[in-house]
């Protein structure tokens, strides 16, 4: 039987350290790019994928991003009555009518695999894409989970979005050993939680979407605390080639890595520079700042 992708889990419980103190009160997932925050950027790649239910894993600082994606009854009624009706749609567009959320509560922060293996109760027998909100994807014509989509639909198998990173930073991310199938998809023999450069078995790194089977929440569930005394996902799935094909998937398209200051701002500028009404603009003003740059 063809299983189809339904579901997309968002582990949001992190506490977002690297940009205090703006993330003191405020989830690091709620930082705006432009003029939407992170996590409606990431929601809006799922449901562009066709996905239908969002499962949002949080902690109890992260109340800000119920309330997004919740009904503003206040708000709207506001808007409506003062004939606001663009800002309207947008509010109310936030999350379509076909599209349902469910939030569950991580207790303890052990790690993404720990984040995941939370969701289960709501994911059940299904596959389901994992989403990490730190990872903006500028995608052009079709977005990153859209692409990946396609490879799960043909292959019926865990698929994760790759691309290769500089060398010396391969400790900061799961790196892959992979069979090349063709340009963009490879075939999975391995993959080592945040290895040191000179240990690395390749410089390609999984960076934030993950679609994933079923399986892995019995493997998360026996896979013991590594790297960081967090339950990695990547050993689970490490365990998970054992059992299944996985593949790899370079996708088409800009990351952005907005978990780092220097990569949030990047994403802020060219965000604006892609904006329909600030675009012009902006442009302007980034030209004549750089010819008055010695005033700086």
């Amino acid at each position: 039987m063809t299983m189809r992708l339904r579901k997309a889990v968002f582990p949001v419980a992190g506490m977002g350290t690297r940009f205090l103190p703006a993330t003191k009160a405020n989830p690091k997932e709620m930082l705006p790019v432009v003029d939407k925050p992170l996590i409606q950027y990431a929601a809006e790649e799922a449901i562009a994928a066709g996905i239908t239910e969002l499962i949002f894993v949080t902690s109890s600082s992260k109340r800000a991003i119920e309330d997004h994606f919740d009904k503003s009854y206040e708000l709207e009624d506001k808007l409506e009555r003062q004939g606001k009706k663009e800002l309207l749609a947008i509010v109310r567009e936030v999350v379509p009518e076909k599209v349902s959320c469910a939030y569950i509560r991580q207790p303890e922060a052990l790690g993404l695999g720990h984040a995941v293996m939370c969701a289960k109760p709501v994911v059940g027998e299904e596959p389901f894409a994992v989403i990490l909100a730190d990872d903006l994807i500028h995608g052009g014509d079709q977005c990153c989970l859209s692409q990946m989509q396609e490879v799960f639909t043909a292959h019926q198998c865990s698929v994760l979005g790759v691309e290769e990173v500089d060398p010396t930073e391969t400790d900061k991310y799961g790196i892959c050993k992979v069979e090349t199938i063709s340009e963009r998809e490879g075939r999975l023999e391995a993959i080592v939680e945040k290895p040191r450069p000179e240990k690395a078995p390749s410089s390609l790194a999984v960076v934030g979407r993950y679609i994933l089977t079923p399986r892995i929440f019995t493997l998360l569930e026996k896979t013991p605390r590594g790297a960081g005394g967090e339950i990695q996902l990547t050993d689970a799935i490490a365990a998970l080639l054992a059992e299944e094909q996985v593949l790899s998937y370079r996708f088409a398209g800009k990351r952005y890595d907005c978990g780092d200051k220097l990569g949030y701002l990047q994403a802020t500028v060219e965000y604006t520079l892609r904006h329909p009404v600030l675009k012009d603009a902006f442009k302007e003003y980034l030209q004549n700042l750089i010819e008055r740059r010695s005033d700086l």
